[in-house]
């Protein structure tokens, strides 16, 4: 990270923390749910074993943590850098709802519009994040991925229920 500073640190840890948050919020409702409702779903093939979620989310949260450290170092003064935090904030809101519709109300149809709209602010924030901090639009290449790779098996888990 260019001119990192160890002043810089607490809003490092905080941009992390945030993302952490957010995470925990929506396993609340998941967790319970994996062995009790999801298990009963039907899923296909290449459906990724349970155990890999946690690791793979823990990293992507890392990831856009830094992510959201990068753009918020620029200074709140700016304006892009508001914007492109709000749609951070967009895209985390969507991120939680998508855990409280498809594991709390067990909707898979319902996860699966928020999950539409999810890629689509994960879009919008890596390309504002970009516009600010290069590195910070490529640190969501991952969580991009992952989300495209869960929405489509939220869509075959709806196709085969």
């Amino acid at each position: 990270m260019e001119g990192f500073s160890i002043r810089e640190i607490p809003k490092l840890i905080a941009s992390v923390f945030i993302v952490f948050l957010a995470g925990s919020v929506g396993s609340l409702v998941t967790l319970p749910q994996i062995t009790t409702w999801y298990v009963t779903l039907a899923k296909p093939s290449w459906t990724p074993p349970n155990d890999w979620f946690g690791p793979i989310w823990s990293i992507l949260y890392v990831l856009i943590g830094i992510a959201l450290f990068l753009v918020w170092r620029q200074g709140l003064n700016r304006r892009d850098v508001r914007f492109a935090i709000l749609i951070f904030a967009v895209q985390l809101v969507l991120n939680i709802l998508w855990s409280l519709v498809f594991f709390g109300l067990q909707s898979i149809l319902g996860g699966f519009i928020i999950i539409f709209a999810l890629w689509i602010a994960i879009l919008a924030n890596m390309i504002a994040f970009y516009v600010i901090s290069k590195p910070a639009g490529y640190l969501f290449i991952p969580y991009l991925i992952w989300v495209t790779i869960a929405s489509y098996l939220n869509y075959s888990v709806l196709m085969l229920n």
